[in-house]
C-alpha cells in the first residue's frame, strides 16, 4: 500500500530570499573543489574553491619554508620565524618592528617580537637601539642561513621552473590576484569587526 505524501503547510514554511536560499547539493560539490560546502555562495562558488586552494597551498608552503630552513641547518623555527628572518635580511638594511609587521601583514606585534627574540637568542638577528626605537639586522650567521636557504630553494623548488615560461607568467598573474584578494579580505575583516 503506497503512502500518501505529506503536504507542508505553506504558512509554516518561511519565505526564502534568493540571497539566503540554500545552494543545491550538486552545485556545492559540482565542479568546485571545496572543504566547506555550506560556505559556498551562489555569488562566487569560485571563491570557496580558491579558499580551499589557499588553505592547502598555505599549509604546503609553511611546511616547505620550515623544512627548507631545517635543511639549511637552522632547526626549530616556526613559519613566522623564518619569514621574519628573511625579511630582516632583505636588502641588508636594518628593520624596525613596525616595518616588519607591515610588510608581512602581521597585525599582532607580539608574534613578531617573540620571533625576533627567538632569532636573537639563536644568534641569527641582532637588535640595536636608535633613539627610542629598536632596529634589527641579520648577523653573519643569519645572512649565511638565508644564503643556504636560497641554495636549497634553487635546487629543490625553482629548478622545476623554466625562465620566461607561460607557467611563470601565470604565477605572476596569480600573485597580482592574491594582492587584490588580500585587499578584499582586509576590507571584509574590518566590516566584520563593526558588526
Amino acid at each position: 500500500m503506497a503512502r500518501k505524501p505529506v503536504q507542508a503547510d505553506p504558512a509554516a514554511v518561511p519565505a526564502v530570499t534568493p540571497e539566503a536560499a540554500p545552494i543545491p547539493l550538486q552545485r556545492a560539490v559540482g565542479p568546485n573543489i571545496v572543504s566547506s560546502a555550506h560556505l559556498v555562495s551562489a555569488r562566487s562558488p569560485e571563491l570557496s574553491e580558491f579558499e580551499f586552494g589557499l588553505n592547502t597551498a598555505y599549509n604546503a608552503y609553511s611546511r616547505w619554508v620550515v623544512r627548507c630552513m631545517g635543511a639549511a641547518g637552522v632547526h626549530d623555527l616556526t613559519f613566522l620565524d623564518v619569514l621574519v628572518l628573511h625579511h630582516v635580511n632583505h636588502r641588508g638594511r636594518a628593520k624596525r618592528l613596525a616595518d616588519i609587521c607591515f610588510v608581512l601583514n602581521v597585525e599582532d606585534t607580539h608574534l613578531v617580537t617573540y620571533a625576533l627574540k627567538k632569532l636573537q637568542g639563536l644568534g641569527l638577528v641582532a637588535g640595536e637601539r636608535v633613539g627610542k626605537e629598536a632596529t634589527y639586522s641579520t648577523t653573519l650567521a643569519g645572512a649565511e642561513a638565508c644564503a643556504r636557504y636560497r641554495e636549497i630553494r634553487e635546487q629543490c623548488l625553482t629548478s622545476n621552473m623554466t625562465p620566461g615560461s607561460a607557467e611563470n607568467a601565470e604565477i605572476g598573474e596569480l600573485a597580482r590576484l592574491l594582492r587584490v584578494l588580500t585587499g578584499l579580505y582586509e576590507q571584509a575583516a574590518r566590516s566584520a569587526t563593526s558588526l
